[in-house]
């Protein structure tokens, strides 16, 4: 249990190594930059010809060029970031795709739906199992698996395989938290609401009704900013949820308590 006496609350990852998938843009980037500001050493994995190397030279970090579907290469990434800095103390498997060919179950053909499922639940499988294999050996270590809000809530806006695929990374964020606990390890699955990233506004930018149709069901009534899915993750990385795992944590501005939203 942590003593919150002793935390300095600008310090509080100072001396972990943390290892961000998905990390040179969105909620990653902005995550790799809160992890480095409040202490830990950052390792980025991305795709070769992202921005990643400058991102992580930016906060004095790591860049591994990453393929997060190929295991070799997933398996590099943490034993690389355990071979320069001596520990994995932190997982953010948080790489993620939703292209426009995913979309109803009526027009989503299997390609598509398969390289979701790739990028987005496989990746998060392979990603949990090589940096167990680091914190079991230390016995302590906390993975925060990016899952979504609609793992727990249907959409009629349906993005098929994406949605299947974070309720996949849910549940497997779920039964390793379980498994894992006794063995001074946490594993919770960060749920999101809609983020001003990116992905998300080329999403909308074609589709500005669809854009307006989700919006309405925000308690808050704007997208978050990825600065404040970062300090969510922070906060699960660090020992003030030290008694957190298995979670479902939702981030979502109250769409998940919302039947009627305010005018």
């Amino acid at each position: 249990m942590a003593d919150i006496t002793r935390i300095d609350l600008t310090q509080r990852l100072a001396g972990k190594v943390a290892v961000v998938t998905g990390g040179a843009s969105g909620i990653g980037l902005a995550t790799v930059r809160r992890f480095a500001a409040e202490g830990a050493r950052v390792v980025i994995g991305d795709l070769p010809g992202s921005p990643g190397a400058e991102m992580a030279a930016s906060v004095d970090g790591l860049f591994v060029p990453t393929d997060v579907t190929d295991e070799a290469q997933v398996d590099n990434l943490f034993d690389t970031a355990a071979s320069t800095y001596g520990s994995v103390d932190i997982a953010f498997n948080n790489a993620g795709i939703s292209p426009p060919d995913d979309d109803s179950i009526e027009t989503t053909e299997l390609p598509a739906w398969q390289k979701v499922q790739d990028v987005n639940l496989k990746s998060v499988y392979l990603c949990s199992r090589a940096a167990l294999r680091h914190m079991v050996k230390q016995q302590r270590g906390s993975i925060i698996n990016t899952a979504s809000f609609v793992a727990v809530l249907g959409s009629a806006t349906s993005q098929i395989s994406y949605t299947a695929s974070k309720g996949g990374v849910l549940a497997m964020s779920r039964e390793l938290g379980v498994q894992f606990a006794r063995q001074g390890i946490r594993v919770n699955a960060l749920c999101p609401g809609p983020v001003n990233t990116p992905l998300l506004q080329e999403l909308f930018a074609k589709d500005p009704e669809r854009a307006q149709r989700r919006l309405v069901h925000i308690p808050v009534g704007r997208f978050a900013e990825p600065e404040e899915l970062a300090a969510a993750v922070a906060f699960l990385a660090s020992d003030d949820s030290s008694f957190i795992t298995g979670s479902t944590f939702l981030v979502d501005g109250g769409i998940s308590s919302a039947y009627v939203t305010p005018l």
